[in-house]
């Protein structure tokens, strides 16, 4: 049973539990070509059921501390999973923010599902997490993820040269971030 679920419109995030490995290594194991060149290089047996189960369970350790929230982007009847949206080292104190990283099956792209996954998401670190700020990057040449972060209202903080090793080399990345709305008319 997932640790958190937030339904959404078409879809469910959940935080999984890691008797779940098997939702997720089917996912990853489905979508590894697809998500190659957006990914660090892994080793042959990463998204096994067993390297899954052992991930998952350090995830649900760090989501009941309040440092990161791992969502599982699953079908609406929590069938399958369809994608992913992390939230990362997330920094309490004077700084409230975390990173976000996301990913979509490729029989998915194009319909609009992460970026409902992503608003889900963005509500719940702002309302119930209290973060000020989440921040995302993106390779220059993922048009599709500096679309979708601009229409969730990401604005573009700067270039970050030889930023993370993406498949197989260093490469540049766009700084965005977002201002949680509620805590952005106490800045101005």
């Amino acid at each position: 049973m997932p640790l958190l679920t937030l339904p959404c419109k078409r879809l469910t995030l959940a935080v999984l539990d890691p008797e779940q490995a098997t939702l997720e290594s089917d996912f990853y194991q489905r979508n590894q070509r697809h998500l190659a060149r957006w990914s660090p290089i892994r080793p042959a047996d990463y998204h096994s059921p067993e390297h899954i189960r052992s991930r998952l369970a350090v995830q649900a350790s760090a989501f009941e501390l309040g440092l990161a929230v791992h969502f599982a982007v699953l079908t609406a009847d929590a069938s399958q999973m369809i994608g992913a949206c992390n939230y990362t080292v997330i920094t309490r104190g004077a700084f409230q923010a975390c990173y976000l990283g996301y990913h979509i099956d490729e029989a998915h792209e194009g319909q609009g599902l992460m970026h409902e996954a992503l608003e889900a998401g963005i509500r719940y670190m702002f309302e119930a997490q209290q973060l000020h700020r989440i921040m995302a990057n993106h390779v220059p040449a993922n048009e599709r993820s500096a679309r979708l972060l601009e229409r969730l209202g990401f604005e573009r903080e700067g270039y970050a040269k030889a930023y993370l090793n993406i498949a197989g080399r260093w490469q540049d990345h766009v700084l965005t971030s977002l201002i949680n709305p509620a805590q952005n008319a106490q800045y101005r």
